[in-house]
């Protein structure tokens, strides 16, 4: 029920007013009831207060539209008017820095979607944009207010079109802290970065329910869209916490990552860790034996400052790695292949993963350095009926529609198409590093040896022999490390000890690039 505002206090006693006003305030903090805040706290979820209390910086959080209820009558609506109509709206700070948030309670109407609920998201979505901040949503809602009909799934149509006018110009972020379908999730997948909490949160667009009815295949919530399903299966999550302070404090590290909105650099940090230190270490983590595995994750580690980055999506797509991070203070973004899954080759998800990764990286000027140690698009049957061609390039296309400072860096192999697409100097990097191990080819000396001496080697007397020698012959003519640098493909060669400094060094001379792109509404991507 909404709060019954005093009227034996006297019109012209500003101090009864004040203190009426206070009552309020207190009451609608402390939300619907003891009772739904204690079955809240069954399930394992903090409050819809508590939780913007953990986000935001302690006492900065600024709330709009307090006193809103909706206006909806039938099916006892009427009756039903609570204050701030199930979501809570405003502004605070995050390290300092000012972030916009909106907020499901769960306790009112289940988080569920009505008129005033989505204008007050609405308004604050519209604040975000106007100030350039970025905008945060801590979703615990059960989708559209059913007793609104089409007044809540308009309101849901404005939230789309705006996640999708805002994308690229300010970071959106969607935390999901409880069961979210139908237009509760397709908002969160116009964003920028999911956030998901094991055991509580769940994504759907139809429950287990109406999954049963029409295909009669039981399910759970949590097998049908818990986190761990989105963040290792279907790629919607970025990440998957085990508890809601665990998640808000990483999502709080994120921010601080990222720019206020695309016409601002990220935040620079002074770092202590020195630009020109050696990183001899590499050539132990790095096996110089092309065949050999080795986890990418701690080649990063060894370059970035401190050995600090933020990966994204780590357990879907795990061939490819994706990371924020910062060298020499400064934020950059990170992709590499991962030889420890796959050998590294490039897979369908992968090239969606890395795409849409490298898209936004670009919507937001961070620079993209490329570790590359690939020996191909993965081959199968399977891959190519659904669609490596068309996902393949995605990449290709986020790479090639790239304007910030591209950096690449190839410590291994470089074969073939996988090479091409990895930000290589053809298709627009600035420049090309690689390292006295490195090979670059159309593909590994024994398949071309196979493919170009097929008819010799089938005629010899000793085919393996013969085998091995044109193998030898190959290596040494077209896959030397210094081929392509001969070539102007790649721009130095050199020592694993200096890739930190030389990857400053070069980011730092690219910092005043200015690429623009042709005139055009927008590209076609490919779908």
């Amino acid at each position: 029920m909404g709060i019954p505002i005093g009227e034996a206090v006297d019109g012209n006693d500003i101090s009864g007013k004040v203190s009426e006003l206070r009552e309020i305030r207190e009451r609608l903090e402390l939300g619907p009831g003891e009772r739904a805040t204690r079955a809240q706290r069954a399930k394992g979820k903090l409050t819809v207060r508590e939780r913007i209390e953990v986000f935001l910086d302690s006492g900065t959080f600024t709330e709009i539209e307090a006193f809103r209820r909706h206006r909806a009558t039938g099916f006892g609506m009427e009756d039903k008017r609570p204050h701030t109509d199930g979501v809570i709206t405003g502004w605070g700070t995050v390290h300092g820095r000012k972030v916009f948030v909106y907020a499901h309670d769960f306790r009112i109407f289940g988080g569920a979607l009505g008129e005033a609920h989505a204008e007050k998201i609405h308004k604050l979505m519209d604040l975000a944009a106007a100030t350039g901040a970025p905008l945060v949503s801590l979703n615990d809602g059960a989708g559209a207010r059913i007793q609104e009909g089409v007044s809540a799934l308009a309101g849901y149509g404005g939230i789309f079109r705006r996640n999708t006018q805002n994308s690229g110009v300010i970071p959106q972020i969607s935390v999901m802290l409880g069961p979210c379908a139908g237009g509760a999730a397709y908002s969160p997948a116009l964003t920028d970065f999911v956030f998901m909490v094991r055991g509580t949160s769940q994504m759907f667009i139809t429950g287990p329910d109406v999954v049963q009815a029409v295909t009669g295949a039981k399910v759970t919530h949590d097998e049908l869209g818990g986190a761990d399903v989105h963040a290792a299966t279907s790629g919607v999550a970025s990440l998957s916490y085990d508890d809601e302070e665990t998640c808000l404090e990483d999502l709080r590290f994120l921010l601080t990552l990222l720019p206020s909105n695309n016409q601002e650099p990220s935040p620079w940090e002074p770092s202590a860790d020195p630009s020109d230190r050696g990183t001899d270490r590499l050539q132990e983590l790095v096996p110089a034996d092309p065949g050999r595995s080795y986890d990418m994750r701690a080649v990063i580690a060894e370059i970035v400052d401190d050995g600090e980055y933020f990966e994204v999506q780590p357990a879907w797509a795990t061939n490819v790695i994706c990371a924020l991070t910062r060298l020499d203070g400064h934020v950059v973004g990170v992709v590499g292949n991962q030889p420890a899954v796959m050998a590294g080759a490039l897979d369908i998800h992968a090239s969606e993963k890395a795409g849409r990764f490298v898209q936004f990286c670009d919507a937001f000027s961070i620079p993209l350095v490329t570790l590359v140690d690939v020996p191909g698009f993965l081959p199968g049957v399977d891959q190519e009926h659904q669609g490596i061609i068309r996902h393949g390039a995605k990449l290709l296309y986020a790479y090639c529609n790239a304007t910030v400072p591209r950096v690449q860096l190839i410590l291994r192999k470089a074969y073939g198409g996988a090479y091409i697409v990895m930000d290589s100097r053809s298709i627009g990097a600035d420049v090309s590093l690689a390292w006295p191990t490195n090979e670059i080819a159309v593909m590994g000396a024994e398949g071309a040896a196979n493919v170009i001496y097929r008819r010799e080697i089938a005629a010899a007397a000793d085919p393996e022999a013969l085998r091995a020698q044109k193998i030898k012959e190959y290596q040494g003519e077209l896959m030397h490390p210094y081929y392509a640098a001969e070539r102007g493909l790649v721009d130095d060669v050199i020592d694993p000890a200096e890739t930190r400094s030389m990857l400053i060094r070069s980011l730092e001379m690219l910092r005043t690039k200015h690429a623009p792109l042709p005139s055009r509404k927008h590209g076609n991507p490919p779908a």
